[in-house]
């Protein structure tokens, strides 16, 4: 009998829920960073593995600082999940509960999906003993269905994790077929892929208020040409992303570049400028604009 549902992936900022997507699907489908809140859509993965099939979404991480637009929209975007998921993958960072976990955890309770608990970066957990005497010691332990110790970066417990999302998926025919099915736009998917080596080439440099925009793709015979806009909220994030003499701005492309001509099969040329839009962070219409917001 064929199993298929939606399962959706909520936790505080930064406790690895796009890498163990990426890992557990086996190409990568939502960028990472060390820098928080790199996520700010949902993002969606089909897997089908035999007579299952799982349903997909990585949401934004869940934090504390609601003051801001693009905060409130990022959490708007966690509970608007809640309703119809079938599954909820529950991720902390090893044995670590925070205020903000506590509060990860009191959005979901009132779902009615199945849940699981998955404690995160075991690998960076010195006494593993630590685990257990936490799951012992967790006063909400008949919300879960099972608690699941993993390294998404080390692709470790991932069986274990499938075995029991398995479990608990409901039986019912497959959504969608069972290869070839994209969801993101080649636009969003162009974006995604600038807006990480934006991240990750300028890290805590930068505060975390960049958006990237497409402007222009243009497929030609032997050479896919893009042009694309990285828009900051300050005159001074303007100077760090474009460095001395356009040295980051290079870095930058030239890092998006690589892994778009490897999406591509093809070669790229890609050009990237830097403008400075005041406040979009807290600008309903902009976000809109860019993408970012529904």
């Amino acid at each position: 009998m064929k199993k298929c549902g939606l399962i959706s992936i909520i936790g505080k900022t930064n406790v690895g829920k796009s890498t163990f997507l990426n890992n557990f699907i086996g190409k990568k489908i939502s960028i990472t960073s060390k820098t928080v809140q790199t996520t700010r859509s949902n993002i969606f993965a089909v897997e089908t593995r035999g007579q299952n099939q799982m349903v997909f979404i990585d949401t934004p991480g869940v934090h504390g600082n609601i003051n801001k637009t693009v905060n409130r929209y990022l959490r708007k975007k966690t509970l608007e999940n809640l309703d119809d998921i079938d599954v909820i993958i529950f991720m902390i960072s090893g044995s670590m509960f925070t205020q903000v976990d506590q509060k990860a955890l009191n959005l979901i309770k009132r779902s009615k999906a199945k849940k699981l608990f998955v404690m995160n970066k075991i690998d960076l957990v010195k006494n593993k003993g630590d685990l257990f005497q936490f799951v012992d010691d967790f006063k909400h332990k008949d919300v879960f269905e099972a608690f699941l110790p993993i390294s998404a970066e080390q692709i470790d417990g991932f069986q274990a994790v499938e075995e029991e999302i398995i479990k608990v998926l409901p039986n019912s025919d497959f959504l969608f077929p069972e290869e070839g099915y994209k969801f993101q736009t080649i636009n969003f998917e162009i974006t995604e892929i600038i807006r990480e080596k934006v991240i990750r080439n300028l890290g805590d440099e930068l505060p975390h208020e960049t958006a990237v925009h497409v402007e222009r793709i243009d497929h030609k015979k032997d050479i896919v040409e893009i042009e694309a806009e990285i828009f900051v909220s300050k005159e001074g994030q303007k100077k760090i992303v474009i460095g001395s003499n356009g040295e980051k701005i290079k870095i930058i492309g030239t890092s998006a570049r690589r892994e778009l001509e490897q999406k591509f099969a093809s070669k790229v040329f890609l050009k990237l400028w830097c403008k400075v839009k005041k406040k979009w962070i807290d600008n309903q219409d902009y976000l809109e604009s860019l993408g970012i917001k529904n």
